[in-house]
């Protein structure tokens, strides 16, 4: 099973300077790509003049996450992809639990490490932690990591098991199946569109895991601030986008409208903490949700798995 390390950049050549070196370091044989999103920096210079091992693609344009992962991916041949954020430190012996896992369970389509902070070493990281879910409304969380409530590492999350949905800041993926589902959804531009994978390749009847045995440290927000209005809008969009492509429709019946009402105090209280531009995102996030609805319907799978939620609430006192 041969892999291919892959890291989208997007003007990052301060994050390739710091953590690309122990990629190289820790990572075997596997091939090491990095995909550039049309950056205006220095950044595919620097690659050519300091890592000549490393393979360099180049997107015409800025393409997000998803459509840069999904151009870029085009042209490499591999088994396994590790979608790598620029901003992560691998560790040694980071590869092994990942490869066994996949070698014995030809079920499992995607999985995710370990995933701590890289300035708070002791604590788990805002994205992925301990593993992905989602909850009964369709709220992403972590164990590890609810909203913005993040728990120190002391061990109660050193297991292997099946997940809802992988983190994308370290995304091992089997490209067959990341093919098979045409990739990620590129109308997301970025944010949940790693879910969305996710969720439909559980729809299919694949499996998404997380190990602790492989750990990763990451620094969380390179390429945009987790308090960007531009980011409340792209998780509060892709969320509804994902919810409409993918519940079951008696499920979707209940939970689309219940969103609409919440949706509306979290944009107030966003509006009330973060600034009236975030409030304005939300509106926008709707806006945007409202004029793809047609097209989203279209992309609904044959299959929508019933039990996509964990039997938990969380409920908005924990936007506060």
């Amino acid at each position: 099973m041969d892999l291919a390390i892959v890291i989208l950049n997007w003007n990052g050549k301060s994050w390739l300077e710091k953590f690309l070196p122990n990629v190289l370091l820790y990572s075997g044989e596997a091939s090491v790509y990095v995909i550039d999103n049309a950056s205006t920096d220095d950044s595919v210079f620097f690659l050519k003049e300091n890592f000549p091992q490393v393979k360099i693609i180049n997107n015409k344009e800025n393409h997000g996450f998803a459509g840069g992962y999904n151009e870029g991916l085009k042209k490499i041949d591999s088994d396994l992809y590790c979608l790598l954020n620029s901003d992560v430190e691998v560790t040694e012996n980071w590869l092994t639990p990942v490869f066994s896992l996949f070698k014995n369970n030809p079920k499992i389509a995607a999985l995710q490490p370990k995933i701590l902070d890289y300035n708070r070493r002791t604590h788990f990281e805002f994205a992925g932690a301990g593993g992905g879910f989602l909850d009964n409304l369709g709220f992403p969380y972590c164990r590890g990591r609810v909203f913005e409530n993040i728990e120190a590492d002391s061990g109660q999350y050193d297991d292997e098991r099946e997940i809802f949905w992988a983190s994308g800041c370290c995304f091992f993926v089997r490209s067959k199946d990341f093919w098979e589902q045409n990739g990620f959804d590129a109308r997301f531009f970025a944010h949940q569109e790693e879910i969305d994978l996710c969720w439909r390749l559980k729809n299919t009847g694949k499996k998404i895991f997380y190990t602790s045995k492989s750990t990763v440290y990451h620094v969380g927000g390179g390429t945009l601030n987790k308090q960007s209005p531009t980011k409340t809008f792209l998780n509060m969009r892709n969320n509804l986008l994902m919810l409409l492509k993918n519940l079951p429709l008696q499920t979707l019946l209940w939970v689309l409208p219940t969103r609409m009402i919440l949706d509306g105090f979290a944009g107030i209280y966003f509006g009330y903490k973060n600034g009236f531009a975030h409030f304005i995102a939300v509106l926008r996030a709707h806006g945007a949700f409202y004029a793809r609805i047609l097209g989203t319907l279209k992309l609904r799978g044959k299959v929508q798995i019933e039990k996509y939620f964990e039997t938990k609430w969380l409920v908005f006192k924990n936007f506060l």
